[in-house]
């Protein structure tokens, strides 16, 4: 990522921004890319379909529904989103293994942490459609921006430099 959030808001009025909810883990704190959405409730069974299929520069956002009963995103899929060559994951709900995320090349934010691992093939869930949290509609394509300063969303990719 080249611009700042608060640049690129500056720059682009239409940018939508996301409430102040996140905390950063993950090795990154800087990260960008176009959305791929999930919809899941406390089972990550998709999500960790998603980070083991190339990411090629992509943010994995994932809608958990705001749950605090279960991680959905851990150090095993924050190792894995790297490997594929996921920019970034955004969880509206908790992870765990906070040091393993730290310690991967991965941006990763998330509401809280939760030690409890999410129960697999408990629940369903659907992919690429657009999801609503944080005061920010979530769309496959646009483009995710995120830094110390917060997470932003754009239309599309802003201009290099």
């Amino acid at each position: 990522m080249t611009a700042s959030t608060t640049d690129l808001c500056d720059a682009h009025p239409e940018a939508q921004v996301c409430e102040p909810v996140f905390r950063i883990y993950g090795g990154r704190d800087e990260f960008s890319g176009p959305i791929t959405t999930l919809k899941v409730f406390e089972d990550n069974s998709m999500v960790r379909e998603a980070v083991e299929q190339p990411g090629e520069g992509r943010v994995l956002v994932v809608d958990g529904g705001g749950s605090l009963r279960c991680a959905l995103f851990g150090g095993n899929l924050a190792s894995a989103a790297a490997e594929n060559g996921w920019a970034g994951v955004v969880v509206h709900g908790c992870v765990r293994d906070v040091d393993e995320l730290a310690a991967q090349p991965v941006g990763v934010r998330a509401l809280a942490v939760f030690p409890r691992r999410s129960e697999r093939g408990v629940h369903s869930g659907q992919a690429g459609l657009p999801v609503l949290f944080a005061g920010v509609v979530f769309r496959e394509g646009e483009w995710l921006c995120a830094d110390r300063d917060g997470v932003i969303v754009l239309p599309q990719a802003p201009p290099a430099g």
